[in-house]
């Protein structure tokens, strides 16, 4: 790369997106499972992002939804999925809509089961599908390495270890902002 190229991508400032996540209502909380603690969960999973993009993104709160680059929605079960993102436009920009499901009793018996027993293990899946939903709206891919937040169910794998390593470096719920998460086996 010639020097006036790195000198000009290193001066470029960072691509800024703004977000906006669904308050968990009442109402919102029966259909979904969210909880109100749930927002702070997207939050913490941007802000991973932000840190591990070394300057380069920056995260902003949106005043409305319609204004937000990255909107964040809970969903229920009816997907069959822990989460989709799915591409919209935003004032001409790119943007993404994240559905992510909160209640882990949609995920199957064994996630479930784990959720009941151990709330920290709840947050660690509502966290990290944030975490890996929101690198999809970074335009990152998926992946089968199993170390890797991006990494795809679909390639097999013990599902519930994925989410139980990452939960054991979690002693309370604010260790989460400690363990950023894009990397889970500890590389």
């Amino acid at each position: 790369m010639t020097p006036w190229l790195w000198l000009l991508l290193a001066a470029a400032s960072p691509d800024t997106y703004s977000w906006w996540v669904q308050p968990c209502t009442p109402k919102l909380t029966a259909e979904s499972g969210c909880e109100a603690a749930d927002t702070e969960l997207a939050e913490w999973a941007l802000d991973a992002w932000q840190s591990a993009g070394a300057g380069k993104l920056r995260f902003t709160r949106a005043a409305a939804e319609e204004s937000a680059r990255i909107r964040i929605y809970w969903v229920n079960g009816a997907t069959g999925l822990y989460g989709e993102t799915v591409p919209i436009r935003v004032a001409g920009e790119a943007g993404s809509a994240i559905y992510v499901l909160p209640d882990l009793t949609q995920l199957g018996p064994e996630i479930a089961a784990a959720g009941r027993k151990d709330r920290l293990f709840r947050h660690t899946v509502v966290y990290l599908t944030c975490l890996h939903e929101s690198g999809h709206a970074l335009n990152h891919e998926h992946t089968a390495d199993f170390d890797s937040i991006m990494y795809s169910f679909r390639y097999g794998g013990d599902i519930l270890e994925y989410f139980a390593r990452y939960r054991r470096l979690l002693s309370t719920r604010e260790d989460i902002r400690k363990h950023p998460g894009i990397r889970l086996g500890g590389k």
